[in-house]
């Protein structure tokens, strides 16, 4: 009588191997992403505080137009006047005016006295880029803004001779997004921990 032939055992699986470079790879752009996430809460508190600060200017003590010029904001939106004792350089800028219609800001540098920096001046709004003329200086009030060099100006009440008064600054326009990025930056490290985890399975 033959005896039963042993069945053969099935050959053993490779244990799955990860790959070490590629997964130190990966967990480094995820610490990155999740640390940029963190930074765009700390800067979130940080722009709100900002904005407060902000929004309490409107309501501050008129401030003489600074002597030095300054770059931080801390006197933005605040009210201010100075002397244009002779207007200078005109330029035009897109922008507003109080009714939100588009069209062209007009600038001046002024003259302020011997010495100093000047004060540069939104005289108001027009359709026509063309810069106006017959305006030969005096006293401006009105509220500190900053240009696209962080240069403050001053945004006059009063608009030139054939200008109307352009919109006035208001910390309303300065979103704080910074809890959007926030949330972006730990989406991209959780979608990249689920392709990676993905890719790890199907290669085993």
């Amino acid at each position: 009588m033959t005896a039963a032939a042993d069945p053969v055992a099935p050959p053993d699986k490779p244990a799955r191997r990860i790959p070490i470079v590629a997964t130190l790879v990966v967990l480094a752009a995820v610490v990155g992403m999740v640390m940029l996430g963190l930074w765009q809460v700390r800067r979130m508190d940080e722009k709100a505080a900002l904005l407060a600060h902000y929004a309490a200017a409107p309501g501050q003590p008129s401030v003489a137009w600074p002597v030095v010029p300054l770059r931080d904001g801390a006197l933005l939106y605040r009210r201010s006047g100075g002397m244009c004792v002779e207007p200078t350089t005109w330029s035009a800028r897109a922008g507003r005016n109080l009714a939100g219609e588009s069209g062209w800001r007009h600038i001046v540098l002024c003259r302020t006295g011997a010495e100093g920096p000047g004060m540069a001046v939104d005289m108001g709004w027009s359709r026509d880029p063309k810069n106006p003329v017959g305006w030969t200086g005096g006293r401006v009030t009105g509220t500190i803004d900053a240009d696209r060099d962080h240069v403050l100006l001053l945004v006059s009440d009063a608009a030139a001779p054939g200008l109307v008064p352009s919109l006035r600054p208001s910390p309303a326009d300065i979103p704080n997004n910074h809890f959007a990025y926030a949330v972006q930056w730990f989406a991209f490290a959780a979608i990249a921990l689920v392709i990676y985890a993905i890719a790890l399975r199907r290669r085993g």
